[in-house]
């Protein structure tokens, strides 16, 4: 591959719906275990009043009940009066479900007798959980800043994609894997924190960049029965291992190969996208 030389140039652009997002981490369940990792505090999301406290380290199970809640503690039940409550720290901490720590708060809503979990908190935060999740935290650095751009410009492109269920995306490989600040290393975070806001865009608007963990050789121009101007099929830099998704976009292994190689995180995404701009996103805008 021929050596790319670029001239960075990133404006600043507006986001105005994305001062936060909505992550879905599970869907009509029947019950859901929580805790924080400090004092917590659960917090009817309907009236904006406390209803109780919650004890660090802690494990709480909670269940719908008719069209409110319950919650469980050392075996015993207690009613919720309400049916959309938050879930927050007081202090600086993190919130506790499925097994992982996340940033920012979670949100349950009783939906019809069955229960939705979702996870509020800022763009920077959500990208520092889903680097690590999508891209083998012992890759090249800029590798993972690559990840880094094209998993932000992917939530914007993509915020209100699951609005029926109240979230934004959900957190599996259907949009973006994210395990949350259980997942996080040092150096994934160090790679969000150097492109921080930075979004690939097309036209000015900030695109989908899509991507896979391997194309098997060659990427796709689009698997979804449309064209976009920014996709296009070039050598993947993955041949020697087999296709893993839709080969749509970059290619995870690809950025790795060309980051070995001695390719910056801005030089493999132009590689993989077609005629994009890098843009910074206007901090106010959503955070």
């Amino acid at each position: 591959m021929k050596k790319i030389f670029i001239t960075l140039f990133i404006y600043i652009i507006t986001v105005l719906p994305a001062n936060a997002i909505k992550i879905g981490l599970s869907t009509d369940v029947s019950s859901v275990s929580v805790g924080t990792s400090v004092k917590g505090t659960i917090i009817d999301a309907n009236t904006n009043k406390t209803i109780c406290e919650l004890e660090a380290m802690k494990g709480y199970e909670i269940k719908p009940f008719h069209n409110q809640m319950a919650i469980s503690y050392k075996g015993s039940y207690y009613k919720v009066e309400s049916n959309n409550i938050v879930i927050k720290p007081i202090s600086a901490g993190f919130v506790s479900t499925k097994a992982r720590w996340y940033r920012g708060v979670l949100r349950i809503q009783n939906k019809g007798g069955k229960l939705t979990v979702i996870n509020d908190l800022s763009l920077e935060d959500y990208i520092k959980g889903v680097v690590p999740s999508e891209m083998p935290t012992s890759w090249e650095y800029e590798a993972h800043k690559a990840q880094a751009i094209a998993a932000r410009s992917y939530a914007l492109a993509n915020l209100g994609k699951r609005a029926r269920f109240g979230y934004d995306l959900n957190d599996t490989q259907d949009d973006q894997a994210y395990r949350g600040a259980s997942a996080e290393t040092h150096d994934t975070n160090s790679a969000v924190k150097d492109t921080e806001g930075i979004v690939l865009t097309y036209d000015k608007k900030v695109i989908s960049a899509y991507y896979s963990a391997s194309a098997g050789g060659q990427t796709n121009t689009n698997s979804w029965g449309s064209s976009l101007p920014y996709l296009r099929s070039v050598p993947s830099f993955d041949d020697n291992v087999k296709k893993n998704g839709h080969g749509v976009g970059m290619s995870q292994h690809g950025a790795n190969n060309l980051a070995k190689q001695g390719y910056n995180a801005y030089q493999i995404l132009q590689y993989f996208y077609k005629d994009v701009k890098f843009a910074k996103v206007d901090p106010k805008s959503y955070n």
